[in-house]
């Protein structure tokens, strides 16, 4: 598949988990920490779950407003998603994630919010990126 590129950006890590993350353009610069449950100390900072959560949600929204039908529903200035990033051992080895999406669309009849995030599901970046690789739930709430 290919993809006609319209925009990039540049990140550059070091350190790992407990080291220190910044696009090039100094648009964003976060101090990075393991969280407890993964052996780290905690503290003040980011992990990578948490920038990987941030950036689903803020495009799976963006992805619902381009698959909104002109006439259809449109999805409400307080729309919001939570996404929620698991990490833990995968069966076969290695590490995987889990991704949990609670769409709110307040004023949006159930069905016609259960079809919009599923239009959108279909062409979010992310969800394509993890399509096949990891397990996705959407849920309207």
């Amino acid at each position: 598949m290919s993809v006609n590129v319209l925009y990039k950006t540049s990140a550059k890590a070091t350190g790992g988990r407990d080291g220190h993350a910044a696009t090039l353009d100094g648009a964003l610069d976060v101090k990075l920490t393991t969280p407890k449950e993964l052996g780290g100390g905690g503290g003040a900072g980011n992990n990578p779950e948490q920038l990987f959560a941030a950036g689903y949600a803020a495009c799976f929204i963006g992805a619902m407003k381009f698959v909104a039908s002109p006439g259809g529903p449109k999805v409400p200035a307080d729309a919001s998603v939570t996404s929620t990033v698991g990490i833990g051992p995968r069966s076969e080895g290695g590490f995987g994630l889990t991704v949990d999406l609670a769409v709110s669309l307040p004023g949006v009849a159930r069905a016609d919010a259960e079809a919009l995030v599923e239009k959108a599901h279909q062409v979010c970046p992310y969800s394509n990126a993890t399509r096949g690789n990891v397990d996705v739930k959407l849920t309207v709430v």
